[in-house]
This record gives C-alpha cells, sequence and structure tokens, in this order.
C-alpha cells in the first residue's frame, strides 16, 4: 500500500474515527485505525464494538486533489502514535507506504517515522446495513435534535434504557426524547414524504454515540441518511458511515408526565430568567441540589432566591411578561432550568405550573414542537 496525502485532509479524518475508539477494549486490533487505499480514495476506520465510525476521503472533489499516487492495500496502525505523528509532521504532504511484513513508513519533509502496523485482515468486518426503511434530514437539524434532548440522559447505569434518547417516528413525526426520571427533553419535527413503513419506528440510542455523533458532523443544510434494523442504527453522509449499537428494551411511556392543565403560566424573557438563576446558584452550588426557589409576586414580578445558611442567601427580582393564575412558590434544581433554558433557544419562553410538587413544563413562546419539563424539588 502506497499514497501521497494533503494532511490536514487525512487530520480531519483521523480526529473524526479516533472518537470510536476505546483503549479498554477486549479486543487489542480495535485499538487501531484501520487505512484502506483503493483507486477512488482513503478509507479510515475506528470502532470499539459499539460504535464504529467510516470516514472517506476521495481521491478528487471539486477540483482539488487530495490523494495522488495510490497502490491499493490496507494496513491497521496504533491508534496511540499514528494521531500524534499525522499532527506534528512538518510539511502540508504526507507519504504513507507499507510492506509485506506490516512495516509503515510515514515521510513528510525531511522526517521520516517507521511504525509497527498490523493486518488489516483480522480486523472486525463492519455489519453493512441493508437497511431499506431509511429516511433523511437536513444535518443541522439533526444536530438540533440531538443538542435539545441528549444532556437530560440518565449519566447512571442502575436504569441503562434511560442512558439512551427514545427516537420514534409517528402520525408522520420524528420524536426525540430523553430523561433521566427528574427532567425531561423532547423535542419533534414533521417528517416530509417518508415511507409508510417508517410508522411505528421505536428505537433508543446511546445518548455517548450521539454526543459523539454531534461533534463529528459539520453545522451544514446537506442532508444525512438515518437507517434502522434490529439492534443498529447507521447515519451516512457523502463522506462518513456513522454505526451505532441500540439499547435492548422498552422505553417508559413518557406522555403520560406531561401535564394537561396549569394553574399558573408565565411569559418571561429566557435570557432575564436564565442569567438570575445562574446568579443565584452561586451560593445554591453547596448544597447538593444547587436549589433555588422562585416566587410569583404581583404585577408580574418573581423573586429568585437561593440560601444556604452555612454560606449566605441571595435574592433578585426580575420582570415578566405576563403570569396568569394562582401565586406560586417553587424550588427547582439550578442546574436543570439552566440547561433546559440554554437549548430552547427562544427569545421569550412560556412555562406552565400546576403547583408547588408538580413537574413544570418549559416551551419557546410560540413553538410546540420544543418541550423541556423539570421536576420540583421538596424543600421545608
Amino acid at each position: 500500500m502506497k499514497f501521497i496525502i494533503q494532511r490536514d485532509r487525512l487530520m480531519d479524518s483521523v480526529q473524526d474515527v479516533m472518537k470510536a475508539i476505546s483503549s479498554r477494549t477486549t479486543i487489542p486490533i480495535l485499538t487501531g485505525i484501520k487505512l484502506q487505499a483503493t483507486e477512488e480514495g482513503i478509507k479510515l476506520t475506528g470502532s470499539d464494538s459499539d460504535i464504529s465510525i467510516e470516514s472517506f476521503i476521495p481521491k478528487e472533489e471539486d477540483g482539488i486533489v487530495y490523494v495522488e499516487q495510490i497502490e491499493p492495500g490496507s494496513i491497521v496502525l496504533q491508534a496511540k502514535y499514528f494521531p500524534d505523528i499525522i499532527r506534528k509532521v512538518p510539511e502540508k504532504i504526507v507519504e504513507l507506504q507499507s510492506d509485506d511484513h506490516y512495516n509503515v513508513t510515514i515521510r513528510s519533509g525531511n522526517a521520516e517515522f517507521h511504525l509497527n502496523g498490523q493486518d488489516a485482515d483480522e480486523y472486525p468486518q463492519l455489519p453493512q446495513l441493508q437497511a431499506t426503511e431509511s429516511f433523511e434530514l437536513p444535518i443541522d437539524l439533526l444536530k438540533d435534535l440531538i443538542k435539545q434532548t441528549v444532556f437530560a440522559v440518565s449519566t447512571v447505569e442502575t436504569r441503562p434504557i434511560l442512558t439512551g434518547v427514545h427516537m420514534k417516528i409517528a402520525e408522520s413525526e420524528l420524536h426525540f426524547v430523553a430523561t433521566d426520571s427528574h427532567r425531561l427533553a423532547s423535542r419533534q419535527v414533521p417528517l416530509t414524504n417518508q415511507l409508510d413503513a417508517l410508522l411505528g419506528t421505536s428505537v433508543v440510542v446511546p445518548g455517548k454515540s450521539l454526543i459523539e455523533l454531534n461533534k463529528i458532523l459539520e453545522d451544514t443544510q446537506e442532508t444525512i441518511e438515518i437507517s434502522v434494523t434490529e439492534n443498529q442504527i447507521l447515519f451516512r453522509t457523502k463522506h462518513l458511515y456513522f454505526l451505532s449499537r441500540l439499547l435492548d428494551g422498552n422505553y417508559p411511556e413518557t406522555s403520560r408526565l406531561i401535564p394537561e392543565q396549569s394553574k399558573t403560566i408565565l411569559y418571561i424573557g429566557s435570557k432575564d430568567l436564565l442569567h438570575a438563576i445562574d446568579r443565584a446558584s452561586l451560593l445554591a452550588k453547596e448544597n447538593r441540589n444547587n436549589v433555588v426557589r422562585l416566587q410569583t409576586l404581583p404585577n408580574n414580578q418573581l423573586e429568585i432566591n437561593s440560601n444556604t445558611p452555612e454560606i449566605g442567601k441571595v435574592v433578585e427580582g426580575v420582570s415578566a411578561k405576563s403570569i396568569d393564575g394562582e401565586d406560586l412558590k417553587i424550588s427547582f434544581s439550578a442546574k436543570y432550568m439552566m440547561d433546559a433554558l440554554r437549548v430552547i433557544e427562544s427569545d421569550e419562553v412560556k412555562i406552565e405550573f400546576t403547583g408547588a410538587m408538580r413537574p413544570f413544563i418549559i416551551r419557546p413562546k410560540d413553538n410546540d414542537h420544543i418541550l423541556q419539563l423539570i421536576l420540583p424539588v421538596r424543600t421545608y
């Protein structure tokens, strides 16, 4: 195998596939990066058997030549050393060459590295999903769906199903839902011209997989193809193939957690509320839940406060756009509230309360497709 390649393009692909490589894998060859050279270009693969990522560098694209002098072949190189070598080579062009004994020579400028490789035939074959049932989304929309839900997955393994995001298709809408049982994040988008066969699709994608996918995808209007089989999901773009296992089990029915009616409705500028809670949480950090309290006052005023006896207390008034319904005093986790307000990305939010000990809902003022639910904290 031999090829000459642009260093920056190679480095981008190396960084992408590295997100799937774990040093803790039980299969030693998976601690390496697989490189495969063909007449069309160079394919890099990384996998930890939960996530597999393939990144393809075309020989030429849009009139730019990325790879030259290709002699087809494949090799597995140690992920511990190869990325650092490519990152630090002196020139913008890198030449790689391997011999029959899996020894690889990497040249750039006056630098020459010799690295021991492994036989690529021993690298596990990635399953090629033959999923006829697939749909496409704009990449920037998928990134929004992930960002607005994945933060709410559980980080505790006691209920493994809650460490994933529930993705389902119902009534021509795609739903993403995540909950750790103390809060819930939900986003839905209408699907256009999609296959009827997809109706009823319901899978749980590990939160870790979606976080890594989100890091790799660039913000772009281009589309990504999503294919689902029984135990795996595939996200595919022009030059990227991202495969993840799915979580086993049934996701809890979360729709019944969402209150049907409310007793107090509040409209408020999201930045004003976020900053006030952020300030109140400065003195609430010591107590375990980082709890702040919210109280409605006359004339559309709110009071945000926190009190930690051994540290001190903070009180701040905030003006709401409007407050309708019953007076309210409620306590909640500052972190959960700030997480929710940050991802909503709307200037004004609508918050619906059903009493001091019932879950409350936060949505953008004029968009029902995004919903954040938080359970209050009991304080005496």
